[in-house]
């Protein structure tokens, strides 16, 4: 019998905010004691032992397998939560306005279930109420219920679907769907399960009424491996299999507080499934950010937040308030995300009632532009990205001033100028984010002699311990200051290290390479000399510009720009800041930013150098060596630094270069101006090094980095701590690292962007292998090396030829299609493997002659291993058994050797000035359409092209006016076949290409639409049924037309 807790019984245990509750949503440590059956286990007899296993845990099973029975259950449901009985009109105008409006997707019921969760219901009398969909304060009254084999089915009336589709287990809260399950049995590959939820997406998830469309959680999994991902975790179709938040990469695995995975489905029903946890999760733990992505926060996140809110509260029953007792440090890997974490935390901690105020304070440098736009989506305003303490002063004495975002130097200046505010007495918490900043010692001694009752937490990546603290760290007058990072703050709350992050692939692993040839000379590093004289030395000339020719010769390699055969660069769709220029001149740049999707190609670098003199040098070399290169090849280069840091060369500790110039030597301020003014050439712009201009110019040049605009950007301190661009992947080192600078240096360059994006590129002209195994296993542990680094190249490349041969025994270039599916899925595997040992192998040097496969045989396979995911696309259309389920096509990483339309222009050009055979020219073209995968779909305009081409006008000019007619002619055909309204049309195709996509949502493509029944009478198409067929068809449209001549 399952028990249920009525109001009353409610009442007298008053439910506590969840996050203070006994029960933690992430269990401390779990010990599988989950009985495991040795017999065989169906698909159906694995969900039946998952739906008995959440009845025992109190969730109600009910037997629902169509809509009405579903909408039925849900008006009983928000009946109950809200104690109000609907009458069928009421029911009748609140679900279609306010929870299954025609207009509304997953975006829209997203938002809300998270900002707008509380509707209005007019009543038949004249009188409103508010109905909750979701009761977040007392998360107990929400009713969970589990059902299984629900239908859609196919073609039916009101079904506006094709496809008919049974869903697995589906979990509703208060009658709404919200975790969906999928499983498969034992033995059958995960990804198998994440594939099914792609095509219930795209097949019947918004059909009938969309009450699916709620769904926020997908669990997924064989029994045996169990993950999950939010509702905008789905793979589509432009996608292409890169690496973003719509792939299978960004699944996650479920764990406990010691970061141990629970993978098993029936530890993953225990823990995850728990009813409180999986309420906690739903109601607080979701993350909906302004661009419209829904982030589930990870175990760790939510551990590290519960612990920290458990410590609040510890510390205000128990009188702590005004220690480091009170406090704590949360140890989180750098890319882990701990910046969502540190914010989640102080978003909860205003909700308990002692708390008066939080203060989320953060390095000056870290408040760029991504930053400011996060803090803003959640409380507009809260942040300023100017530097005035007056802001600052009228938050602490605001009310409803509840989360004041601050820099150290902005609260430094306030404590200073306010030694008796009223605030002082208030109970307030401060987190710190990454803690460990020089400052900070100062900060500590006028926060503890100020604020009487303080909660203080930190959260770092790279924390202070004995061993790494140095005696320089932090002392002041030859006296010790706060050595470490638990003397700071108190008791480590939480840890996730960077070998955590690795194993779950939250980051990227290092690949290292140190180039002893050009690394100091050894009578340098064995005289006993002074750092400064040992510095001198390794600035030689000649060095430099070895190093130099070294990276311009190299940078192309390293950075993924070029393959081996030099046809092409790897080229990925990247959201970028189309405005940097205004966005780094306003005062607040998240309102003032535009962003749109452009074409880049491979990623870029930073040079970390050990002083402002190195970076001079380095600079000037760059400038001298690129003078003789064509334009077009030289590489966008800029340095930025400020007065003279230097790291703690004890402690590994880099010092924070602030945005004061004036305290630089005059030579020094005079070539950073010069410096700025190449900038402003290249980029049309026009800072300086005075005051705001030159905080305008840094956050200029952190934009065109994440951008890719600029190539490589030459540093001392400035970049290697706190900032965060995807798009780098190699950091070049000429400077000592040591323990945190070094994991935080080394941190710049792992976080996960794409497909071709597989490590992070460390190439070191100093010897710091010891350093590196050093950090390691301090902020790893003893097996770090192993996770974190990859292998030697031989490894690598004992794989590749493994592979290739066996590629070669089963296939012969020039024989066609492999004939079995069997062959054809192991033709797939093969080749794949290939690709992604090529992407790795490319890094090495060595690999340019061990290539083993030829650029015209590489061309072949690659066109083979096209046609082979188009027929099993076609397949999949016909909805028949498919076998590409389990199968990983690596289309992004086929990009890095595809040509393009100007490449095969160019071809054209020369087949034509060239004495060439016409006919042979003709198939060596086609032969690189049907190879690059962002072609074949225009294979027809091009083969026409190339045919019609004549020696009156430049070939340009003669593509340009052949691709505007045949898409004119594309355009009106389907305006035709569809009755569209032509000049909205037009309007809307434009906007889309202009876009480079076609919008799903919203009413843009109502507008272009005939008149016609909403639903259907008389025999005709239903709207929705024409809308989207009509979707799909500019979709094919736009990504055919996109990137060519407009």
């Amino acid at each position: 019998m399952i028990h249920h807790p009525d109001d009353a019984e409610l009442g007298r245990h008053k439910i506590e905010p969840i996050v203070m509750g006994d029960e933690s949503t992430v269990v401390a440590a779990y010990d599988d004691d989950q009985p495991h059956g040795h017999e065989y286990q169906s698909e159906a007899q694995l969900e039946r032992a998952f739906i008995k296993q959440l009845q025992a845990q109190a969730y109600e099973y009910l037997t629902i397998n169509k809509e009405e029975d579903l909408v039925a259950n849900l008006r009983t449901q928000l009946e109950r939560l809200n104690h109000v009985t609907f009458s069928d009109s009421e029911w009748k105008q609140f679900f279609e306005t306010s929870i299954a409006s025609a207009n509304d997707g997953p975006a829209e019921k997203t938002y809300r279930l998270h900002n707008d969760n509380t509707q209005l219901l007019r009543r038949d009398d004249g009188t409103t109420k508010n109905i909750r969909l979701l009761d977040k304060t007392n998360i107990h009254n929400n009713h969970v219920q589990v059902i299984n084999q629900y239908e859609v089915p196919a073609g039916q009336e009101g079904a506006r679907t094709r496809h008919a589709n049974r869903y697995d287990v589906t979990v509703l809260v208060n009658g709404l769907p919200l975790v969906q399950i999928e499983l498969k049995r034992r033995g059958v590959a995960l990804r198998e399960a994440f594939n099914q939820i792609a095509r219930y997406h795209r097949q019947s998830y918004w059909s009938q009424h969309g009450l699916f469309d709620y769904v926020q959680v997908f669990v997924i999994s064989n029994g045996t491996l169990t993950k999950y991902y939010s509702n905008t975790t789905r793979p589509k179709a432009s996608d292409r299999n890169k690496r973003n938040v719509n792939s299978f990469a960004f699944t996650s695995w479920w764990t406990d507080g010691n970061n141990k995975v629970i993978a098993d489905l029936g530890g993953f029903t225990k823990t995850f499934f728990a009813k409180h946890s999986l309420l906690n999760i739903l109601t607080k733990y979701c993350v909906l950010r302004e661009d419209g992505t829904l982030l589930v926060m990870r175990p760790y996140q939510i551990a590290a937040t519960e612990r920290t809110l458990q410590r609040i509260e510890l510390a205000s029953n128990n009188r702590w308030l005004g220690t480091t007792k009170a406090g704590g440090y949360i140890w989180h890997t750098t890319g882990s995300g701990k910046t969502l974490t540190s914010f989640k935390t102080a978003q909860l901690a205003t909700g308990l009632p002692s708390v008066h105020k939080v203060l989320f304070v953060v390095d000056r440098k870290d408040l760029d532009y991504q930053t400011m736009k996060e803090y803003d989506s959640f409380k507009k305003g809260a942040a300023n990205s100017n530097t005035s303490t007056r802001v600052l002063t009228e938050q602490m004495g605001d009310p409803n001033a509840h989360i004041i975002i601050t820099t150290i130097q902005k609260l430094s200046n306030f404590v200073n100028a306010n030694p008796k505010h009223d605030v002082y007495n208030e109970h307030i918490v401060l987190i710190f984010d990454e803690c460990h900043r020089s400052q900070f010692g100062d900060m500590h001694r006028a926060i503890t002699k100020r604020f009487k009752k303080y909660n203080i937490f930190g959260f770092t990546g790279t924390p202070i311990f004995d061993v790494n603290a140095g005696t320089s760290y932090n002392s002041r007058d030859g006296q010790l200051v706060l050595r470490t990072t638990e003397e700071t703050f108190g008791d480590k709350l939480h840890t996730y290290t960077i070998v955590d992050a690795i194993e779950n692939k939250n980051v990227l692993p290092f690949r290292l390479a140190y180039l002893n040839t050009l690394s100091a000379k050894k009578d340098i590093e064995s005289k006993e000399v002074s750092g400064i004289d040992a510095e001198r030395a390794l600035l030689d000339p000649h060095r430099i510009s070895a190093i130099t020719q070294y990276i311009l010769d190299n940078f192309n390699q390293h950075t993924k720009r070029t393959t081996q055969t030099a046809e092409s660069s790897s080229s990925f769709d990247l959201k970028v800041i189309a405005n940097v220029q205004e966005a780094a001149r306003a005062r607040n740049s998240s309102n003032a930013t535009r962003t749109e999707k452009r074409r880049v190609n491979g990623f870029n670098a930073l040079l970390a150098t050990a002083s402002v003199e190195a970076a001079k040098t380095y600079y000037t070399a760059f400038k001298k060596q690129q003078e003789q290169l064509p334009e077009a090849q030289r590489l966008k280069v800029a340095t930025i630094f400020s007065y003279g840091a230097n790291e703690d060369a004890e402690a590994g500790i880099l010092e924070e270069e602030g945005f004061d110039t004036g305290r630089l030597g005059s030579d020094s301020q005079e070539f950073l101006s010069g410096a700025i003014d190449d900038y402003n050439q290249m980029f049309g712009t026009s800072y300086s090094i005075a005051g705001d201009q030159f905080q305008n110019y840094y956050k200029d040049l952190s934009m065109r980095l994440k951008n890719r605009e600029l190539d490589l950007a030459i540093v001392v301190n400035m970049f290697l701590t706190g900032f965060d661009a995807p798009t780098l992947n190699t950091l070049f080192v000429d400077k000592n690292l040591r323990y945190h600078g070094l994991i935080q240096a080394y941190s710049r360059t792992n976080r996960i962007l794409n497909s071709v994006k597989t490590y992070g590129n460390i190439v070191s002209f100093r010897d710091l292998q010891k350093n590196t195994n050093d950090a390691l296993g301090l902020f790893g542990n003893k097996d770090a090396r192993g996770i974190v680094l990859l292998k030697p190249y031989e490894y690598y490349f004992e794989k590749y030829s493994t592979v290739v041969n066996e590629l070669f025994e089963l296939y012969s270039v020039g024989t066609g299609i492999p004939a079995s599916e069997k062959d054809q899925k192991r033709f797939v595997e093969l080749f794949s493997s290939i690709l992604r040992l090529q992407n790795l192998l490319s890094a090495f040097d060595e690999f340019a002659e061990d290539e083993l496969i030829g650029s015209r045989e590489m061309q072949d396979l690659q066109s083979v291993y096209l046609e082979i995911r188009e027929e099993l696309r076609n397949t999949e259309q016909q909805d028949l058994e498919v076998i590409n389920d389990d199968l990983v096509f690596e289309v992004e990483l086929i990009k890095q050797v595809e040509v393009n339309v100007d490449y095969i222009l160019m071809l054209v050009e020369e087949s034509r000035t060239q004495e060439r055979d016409r006919e042979e020219a003709h198939a060596d073209i086609m032969r690189l359409v049907n190879s690059s995968p962002s072609l074949r779909d225009k294979r027809d305009l091009i083969e026409d092209f190339v045919a019609s081409v004549t020696a009156d006008q430049t070939v340009e000019d003669q593509w340009l006016a052949f691709i505007q007619k045949r898409r004119q002619e594309e355009l009106d055909a389907i305006i035709s076949e569809e009755n569209l309204k032509r000049e909205e049309t037009y309007r809307f195709v434009e906007n889309a290409l202009e876009a480079g996509e076609v919008s799903r949502i919203g009413t843009d493509v109502t507008r272009i639409l005939p008149r016609m029944s909403k639903f259907g009478f008389g025999g005709g198409e239903r709207r929705a049924d024409v809308k989207e067929r009509v979707l799909d068809k500019f979709t094919a449209f736009v990504n055919r037309y996109k990137d060519l001549g407009r």
